[in-house]
């Protein structure tokens, strides 16, 4: 009897990555996805299982012909041993025989996952002439949101918010290194910024609300604890505010259980990333909170593997 043939499982790494999942097509991936009528609120949710040192998390997602799963370690004591926080993989099955076909570098995949879902919204709620950008943080996914903002707008200004000197000058550097007409700037700068962007592990709001413009984007994307937040209450009161999952959010994203809790924003006015899609920009400040979910893996996961040669 002839072995059932098993297909390859294709091994990606972070240069892969980077090399066949532009950011362009990963924001054009999740449009699509949604647009299709994937239900973010039908997904599992994200689990963590904790370990002697640190936490596994996973994040499982299927639609579309595929599965998939990514598994995350997240180990405190890391950067003191000069290794990554956050490490891990992600494993693409096909959806009917559930044979593995990928297993992918899971940071790298986040590193492109995260800033395509805020430059979806970006490119949804931002006005067509948005050019002035906003950045809190001076690590990776800093860095990724100006390339993805610039994905879905051009950019004539982009400050950058640190609460390192020394860290933010860097990040300035790398940004004009590749033609971002960057500065250094403060928080004070929210009050002219077309699109804010918040990158950073804050546990506290990091600006004024009251001081966004009506026009304005904000996404967050920093935090996914309940008792941690990027924005104020200020801001949930006056903005416009959209999340994944309203369930997902209220049980994951301080910014908004926070700003329910102090009354200044109500669970059943929230919009989800779907409907975002398909309606006109409210009036006031746009504020996207996310915290990331498995789907949104799958879906750029799914479009990374169909766009690998050979």
């Amino acid at each position: 009897m002839t072995a059932p043939h098993r297909p390859e499982i294709r091994s990606v790494g972070p240069d892969q990555v980077m090399a066949h999942l532009p950011l362009r097509a990963a924001v054009d991936a999740l449009r699509q996805a949604l647009v299709q009528g994937l239900d973010p609120s039908a997904q599992a949710a994200r689990t963590s299982s904790p370990l002697a040192h640190g936490e596994f998390l996973l994040m499982p997602s299927e639609f579309e012909g595929y599965a998939g799963v990514k598994i995350l370690t997240v180990a405190p004591g890391n950067p003191a041993r000069g290794l990554p926080k956050i490490q891990g993989n992600y494993m693409l099955f096909d959806a009917q025989s559930l044979q593995p076909l990928a297993l992918i570098d899971g940071v790298a995949l986040t590193s492109i996952r995260t800033p395509a879902v805020s430059a979806l919204a970006i490119d949804a709620l931002a006005a067509p002439e948005a050019r002035d950008l906003l950045v809190f943080g001076t690590g990776p996914q800093a860095l990724h949101h100006v390339r993805a903002a610039a994905a879905v707008r051009h950019l004539e200004r982009v400050g950058v918010v640190g609460r390192s000197e020394e860290k933010a000058r860097r990040l300035v550097e790398r940004l004009r290194e590749e033609g971002f007409p960057a500065e250094a700037a403060g928080a004070e700068r929210v009050a002219e910024a077309d699109v804010v962007a918040c990158c950073t592990s804050a546990r506290t709001p990091l600006f004024d609300g009251a001081a966004v413009r009506d026009d304005a984007v904000v996404v967050a994307m920093g935090s996914h604890e309940p008792d941690a937040r990027e924005t104020d209450d200020a801001l949930a009161a006056r903005a416009t505010v959209y999340v994944e999952d309203r369930a997902t959010a209220l049980r994951e994203a301080g910014d908004v259980a926070m700003a329910v809790e102090h009354g200044a924003l109500g669970a059943e006015d929230l919009v989800d990333v779907a409907t975002m899609l398909g309606e006109e920009r409210r009036p006031g400040p746009a504020l996207v909170k996310t915290v990331g979910m498995g789907w949104q893996d799958l879906v750029t996961a799914r479009a990374l593997y169909e766009n690998l040669p050979g």
